[in-house]
């Protein structure tokens, strides 16, 4: 899509409002031209008898500039309006797109470079947005101007609107150029974001490393490359802006000159000259404000393609297509689907599943796996031996390259939007935690009328430690869980599982931060309850012995599967992970 399409669908996306500034800037220009017409009859009657007369025209000069400013207030007010609703939509449609992806793809370049597109180049849009009803109210009242300057004298209102030409001309010329300094400035600025979140985030690693020095002279290697780019963006623009300035100081001047000698010979008057005088800082100011719109309009193309370069293989239009944004009043609910017969699963299969990670080349290779309703499943394996892959390809956070899944003897299509609850729920191996309460950490959006939230703790054993909390399930765990530990943050992610009450329970390695005791209370709860079909990533003694089927993975492929005791008799690789595993001894009762 060419840039002045991506507004005109934006545009369309509030045409009553976008069109209501439009029509705002209009009737201030408008506004605007009158006082001047109005200082050209006062000068040319200054010399008449009648003063009441004069006292009018001034009377009507004040009402115009009171009427003026009254409009720009409402204008102002309007702006931020728009630039808020325009950043909504934008912001929206780029995180619909990118949760819609799979894990492994949801972003095409580094957290910190999203941020920055997502902060920087979604403003830069919605400020164009707002600054292209001023230049669309400005053009249209330069040209009523330009008309009433030739109608008053053709050669000077002339030499008002060449450099208008040659603005445009000059803007054009270094289009190229404006676009490469603009693509410069902008990566490397986000390199420096991504440097500065990483760091931020690994700051633990980098002191036990000792690696302070160097980390801090790569960082500042990255702000000066940085530097360098904004600087040589910023000096092309203020360059084409002196340029502009100047041609319009020296047109000025010649237009003064130009207009002394045509007073002189009687072709002109004073109020013309009031009138010219009176126009022509406008008119000069918007001639530079042109220039530097069409230097921002070829700006705007980059930060259009840097968006979307969030949304590899999405159509350009998704980017800009219309949608409700909740600017105001209530918010909707988080969508809760109450489990019904419909999601009942009897049986899932799993035949020839295949994935390879495009940069090793590692992953999983025609895998089988077949779930009856009520089982408790186990996959193990050593460390990269494709366990978490496996789970990541079956929910479709993984796209396979090969290999089939069936729901009740159905396929399914589209694993990612199909294995999500009430059908299914997943607890990664590392939980994702936000800044908010244990409670919404939990929820994460769901009304909790809907849910049984007590259960849910009591299932995930975290009763003991929500009653040692200051506040309870209202206190704040800090940035990603920060204020709780490793084992909490595993059972917070069990419990958002629980309160979902799918059909299929996900788990990856879901006690490895767990201590003993916690641990066999865990699995005595989850074995008594069984409520629903249990597919569990887990190494721990404790859940080998309570699974009813058991596959263990070697190398990205199905070394054996079956019942613990017959895997130990007949699988050299389940007895090396068994003896490597002393954690847990005996097995839990239930």
């Amino acid at each position: 899509m060419k840039t002045w399409q991506w507004l005109w669908r934006l545009v369309r996306f509030k045409p009553w409002l976008y069109f209501l500034l439009v029509g705002l800037w209009i009737v201030s220009f408008g506004l605007l031209l009158t006082p001047g017409l109005i200082l050209r009859v006062f000068f040319d009657r200054l010399s008449e008898p009648a003063q009441a007369a004069i006292w009018l025209w001034i009377a009507l000069w004040l009402a115009a500039i009171a009427g003026r400013e009254g409009v720009r207030l409402i204008t102002f007010t309007a702006e931020p309006w728009m630039e808020i609703t325009i950043s909504a939509l934008l912001r929206k449609n780029l995180f619909e797109q990118i949760l819609a992806r799979p894990g492994s793809q949801a972003l095409s370049c580094s957290t910190g470079e999203a941020i920055n597109r997502l902060r920087d180049d979604v403003n830069e849009i919605a400020v164009f947005m707002i600054w292209s009803p001023l230049i669309v109210g400005r053009l249209l009242a330069l040209s009523i101007a330009g008309i009433i300057l030739f109608r008053t004298d053709s050669f000077i209102a002339l030499t008002v609107i060449l450099p208008f030409a040659l603005i445009v001309i000059a803007t054009i010329a270094l289009g190229r150029r404006i676009t490469r300094a603009r693509e410069a400035s902008r990566t490397t600025a986000g390199n420096a974001t991504e440097a500065l979140g990483e760091m931020l985030s690994a700051i633990l690693v980098i002191k036990v490393a000792g690696a302070e020095t160097h980390l801090l002279k790569h960082f500042h290697a990255l702000n000066e490359t940085r530097r360098r780019a904004a600087l040589q963006e910023r000096l092309l623009t203020e360059s084409l802006g002196s340029f502009w300035l100047n041609l319009l100081n020296l047109g000025t001047g010649f237009i003064l000159v130009i207009a002394s000698r045509s007073m002189s010979r009687g072709s002109f008057t004073v109020g013309d000259l009031a009138l010219f005088i009176y126009y022509l800082p406008w008119i000069t100011d918007f001639i530079y404000s042109f220039g530097s719109f069409l230097a921002r309009y070829r700006q705007l193309g980059v930060a259009f393609r840097r968006l979307m370069e969030l949304l590899p293989g999405a159509s350009p239009a998704t980017l800009v297509k219309s949608g409700p944004v909740y600017l105001h009043g209530q918010l909707p609910e988080a969508p809760f689907s109450p489990k019904t017969e419909a999601h009942r699963l009897e049986s899932l299969e799993a035949q020839g599943l295949t994935y390879h990670y495009p940069n090793t080349g590692q992953g999983i290779e025609e895998i089988n796996l077949s779930l009856r309703r009520g089982a408790f499943t186990v996959i193990t394996g050593r460390i990269g031996s494709g366990k978490t892959t496996l789970l990541h390809v079956l929910l479709g956070l993984l796209p396979k390259t090969a290999g089939k899944i069936y729901w009740n003897g159905e396929l399914i299509t589209d694993p990612g939007s199909f294995f999500i609850p009430p059908r299914s729920a997943y607890a990664a191996q590392v939980p994702g935690l936000f800044s908010d309460t244990f409670r919404e950490n939990v929820l994460l959006g769901l009304l909790e009328e809907n849910v049984d939230l007590p259960g849910a703790i009591r299932s995930a054993v975290l009763e003991e430690d929500v009653k040692a909390l200051v506040q309870g399930l209202d206190t704040r765990v800090g940035p990603r869980g920060v204020k709780l530990s490793g084992g909490q943050m595993q059972r917070v992610a069990a419990a958002r599982v629980f309160v979902r009450d799918p059909e299929l329970l996900v788990f990856d390695d879901l006690s490895s931060a767990l201590d003993v005791e916690t641990e066999g209370i865990l699995w005595e709860r989850l074995f008594r309850q069984r409520k629903g079909t249990y597919l569990v990533v887990s190494h721990r003694r404790s859940a080998l012995q309570q699974a009813d089927h058991i596959l263990v993975l070697k190398n990205g492929k199905l070394e054996a599967e079956g019942k613990l005791d017959e895997l130990l008799e007949t699988s050299e690789e389940m007895r090396q992970l068994w003896k490597s595993n002393k954690s847990t001894v005996g097995r839990i009762s239930t």
